[in-house]
């Protein structure tokens, strides 16, 4: 079949399944612009096009959760919180001998541009570490680093990037010679991509030449593993655990052996890390069981009155934040990102102003919602695992991301976090650190996570130094 017949064929199927009006420029288009847009257009699932639009767009699209019966989810406590210390002891063995194993290996969701911070480039290309001033890739390539060092095994790092940012995330990478790491042991792909459609249902066009496309969510990040060929190299490296973890989060222990730990005890598809809610009405999904299955529940579609409700002793009773912390199995994500049709993630629908080429050809930038786009969210993964774990998290030693650029999740706010949190480990060795109430730090100073990738580590790390420097402002410790 010739080029031509190739592409009136793909012109057919989508005039055959109501969406011909994608083409409805292409006679005027020179030959570069048709062949890209031949392009985009093969890369979409027309069946897959009809069921969203069917159930999300023409359907009901009733998204009222049932509520009935939910509880809060069971979880493996911490220690300092009345946890079983030996359970985590056993964790932590189990944990730090696959990761000994070479069965680990770190998973990053980083697609998203720096656009809420103020920021031109991709997210994880922004400096957050107090001293030097290190950009987030940086901080989790030298955990990552380290953590291989310390374990004596490579662990490979997969990062998912998007349309917008791949070229620019990859460059970076480059620039900063991978970090420290090896650029064999790094590995990207990009996000998979949906269409948007109009309330008919109707695929909309950006440009003339070009479909409007969006990307599927952290959800499609597991079919995306899957279809980049991620998960068949993780199986020639004989991974079978993948810790993942979002780009906006410094502070996220990349490599938890113990969480890696209990994750294999349990014998899990799924395991995840729950954070105590700050507050009552914390914008967090919840871990909740329903008749017998694990799910999240996200914050909006919770009422308040149930986000409040309080336990026996006072304390808050859905009190498990979702803080998108996880760790997969291998197996799973291969079913679960395939063609399994039992495993599959759903669609959720958004409504979103869309510029759009109309049926004259002008562009039309809409002042009010005209269309949906359609994503997955990675918790819906957890109803369809198999013996999902999850355990509890200190929030200050694992969640403290930069999302605004003032106000609560913001670069100082995470810079005071992270600050904190070096003091504690210092604390924790034996050292006289000064702190506010808070636990900040009178001086501003940073430990290098080339140096130890958690507290544990930096205990025994700093306990073997034989030179210690002495705590100042502008200290780097590395």
């Amino acid at each position: 079949m010739n080029n031509s017949e190739a592409t009136q064929s793909l012109i057919q199927s989508f005039e055959q399944a109501g969406q011909g009006q994608v083409f409805a420029f292409f006679d005027q288009l020179d030959a570069e612009a048709q062949a890209q847009l031949v392009e985009q257009a093969s890369t979409i699932d027309l069946s897959e096009v009809a069921s969203l639009v069917e159930e999300h767009v023409v359907g009901s699209h009733d998204s009222t959760l049932d509520l009935e019966g939910l509880e809060p989810a069971p979880y493996k406590a911490l220690p300092a919180n009345g946890g079983d210390a030996a359970e985590w002891e056993a964790a932590l063995a189990a944990g730090s001998a696959a990761l000994k194993a070479g069965r680990v290996a770190a998973f990053t969701v980083a697609g998203g541009q720096g656009t809420r911070l103020g920021y031109d480039g991709p997210k994880g290309t922004y400096p957050v570490s107090p001293v030097s001033k290190k950009t987030l890739f940086q901080i989790f390539a030298e955990k990552v680093g380290r953590s291989a060092e310390r374990f004596g095994a490579r662990i490979p790092w997969f990062i998912m990037t998007s349309q917008i940012n791949h070229e620019a995330t990859v460059a970076a990478f480059e620039e900063g010679n991978y970090f420290g790491l090896s650029r064999e042991d790094v590995h990207f792909f990009s996000q998979g991509l949906v269409p948007a459609v109009d309330y008919q249902g109707k695929i909309l066009l950006a440009e003339k030449g070009k479909i409007a496309m969006t990307p599927d969510g952290h959800g499609g990040s597991l079919r995306a593993l899957v279809r980049s060929g991620a998960v068949a190299k993780m199986k020639e490296l004989g991974i079978d655990v993948l810790s993942y973890f979002q780009v906006d989060n410094p502070i996220v222990q990349c490599i938890d052996p113990a969480f890696v730990g209990f994750h294999i005890l349990g014998n899990s598809e799924l395991s995840s890390k729950m954070v105590p809610k700050a507050y009552a009405l914390e914008k967090v999904g919840h871990f909740c069981v329903q008749n017998g299955t694990s799910l999240v529940v996200e914050y909006s579609d919770m009422p308040n009155e149930m986000q409040e409700e309080t336990s026996e002793d006072g304390s808050i009773r859905f009190n498990g934040g979702s803080v998108a912390i996880h760790i997969f199995d291998r197996g799973f994500v291969e079913r679960a990102g395939g063609d399994a049709a039992d495993l599959k993630l759903p669609f959720h629908r958004a409504d979103k102003k869309i510029p759009f080429v109309n049926a004259k050809g002008e562009t039309v930038t809409p002042d009010a919602p005209n269309g949906v786009k359609f994503e997955m969210f990675v918790f819906d993964a957890l109803p369809l695992a198999k013996n999902p774990v999850i355990i509890e998290a200190a929030r200050e030693d694992d969640f403290s991301p930069v999302k605004n650029a003032e106000g609560v999740d913001s670069p100082k706010t995470c810079a005071e976090d992270q600050l904190r949190m070096f003091a504690r480990w210092l604390k924790a060795a034996g050292e006289s650190v000064e702190t506010d109430d808070s636990g900040l730090p009178s001086i501003t100073f940073e430990i290098s996570h080339t140096f130890a990738a958690d507290q544990a580590d930096f205990i025994a790390q700093w306990s073997a130094l034989g030179d210690k420097p002495a705590l100042s402002d502008g200290l780097l410790i590395q």
